[in-house]
């Protein structure tokens, strides 16, 4: 009985490297227990923590939101625009709208370590420059994988939200 067991077993676990290949070995990796990467660790400035700093950015409902339809439209558009620029250029790690109509309108999370060099990126927003929207900055010390998330966005983006 035992023997059928193991020759089942074995039977099973070759099927299974046979019809998934690289899925199944795959799997059998990411149940692996972390390894620390030193190379990766340096090229997303992690400290030995794995964390990094940055400047997170509220973005609030500005004094100046009285455009009609067409010009909000267009400053949304350009906003947008903007938001992949630096995210293009590695300035910013994540954005993204909260999806409530309160005073809090979204969060950015700038690729910069003072809130001075946030405030320059601020100023590049068309929706800042319009008053539309205005920024709380704050410093932010997480994680340096957030680094990692652009290049994995760009494998789940079907369509850019600046192409409508």
């Amino acid at each position: 009985m035992n023997a059928k067991i193991a020759l089942g077993a074995l039977l099973m676990i070759s099927c299974t490297f046979a019809l998934a290949g690289d899925e199944a070995q795959s799997a059998l990796q990411e149940n692996q227990p972390p390894v620390f990467d030193p190379a990766k660790a340096e090229r997303l400035g992690a400290d030995r923590y794995g964390m990094k700093t940055y400047v997170i950015a509220f973005l609030k409902k500005g004094p100046n939101r009285d455009q009609d339809l067409e010009e909000a439209a267009k400053l949304q558009k350009a906003h947008l625009e903007n938001i992949g620029r630096m995210a293009d250029r590695g300035l910013l790690v994540l954005a993204g709208p909260f999806l409530d109509d309160r005073e809090i309108r979204g969060i950015y999370i700038f690729n910069v370590e003072t809130v001075e060099e946030a405030e320059a990126l601020t100023e590049t927003d068309p929706a800042i420059k319009a008053g539309r929207l205005v920024m709380e900055l704050r410093p932010w010390y997480g994680t340096a994988a957030l680094m990692e998330i652009n290049r994995i966005h760009k494998t789940l983006e079907e369509k850019s939200v600046t192409d409508d």
